[in-house]
This record gives C-alpha cells, structure tokens and sequence, in this order.
C-alpha cells in the first residue's frame, strides 16, 4: 500500500512507499492544482504549467486499488 498525500495550500503532492511517518518519498510534485479521482481506477495528478496559470497538465496516475489519499490543509 502507498500514500498519496495533496497539501491543498501549499498544492504539493508527496508518493510515500508506505504510510505515513515511516515510509519514504517516491515522488513529489509541486504546483498541482487538483488530484483527480477517475472511474477507472486511478488518481490522476494535475500540475499546472509555468505558461498559462489557468491550464493544468497530468504528470502522474496512481491506481486507486492500492494507494491511500490524504488530503491535508
């Protein structure tokens, strides 16, 4: 199981190998402006582009199946 936490103020997504507090880093975005949920299966990590504030790219999925999402403020 891995985690998947998105801090909503600072719109930064860390993917821990584990839980939280006693698993490590895999993967850190910054600048995501939403992490989607999509009906199959996966969250999808949206970062927006240093052009145009208003658009947002995918730059991860992760599969629902084994990942927790926290989200934090």
């Amino acid at each position: 199981m891995q985690t998947l936490t998105f801090n909503t103020t600072t719109k930064e997504v860390n993917l821990l190998d584990g839980p939280r507090g006693s698993s490590k880093v895999m993967e850190s975005f910054y600048n995501v402006s939403t992490v989607k949920i999509h009906d199959a299966g996966f969250y999808e990590i949206m970062q927006k582009t240093s052009e145009d504030t208003n658009s947002a790219i995918p730059v991860m999925r992760v599969p629902i199946s084994n990942t927790n999402m926290i989200i934090e403020k």
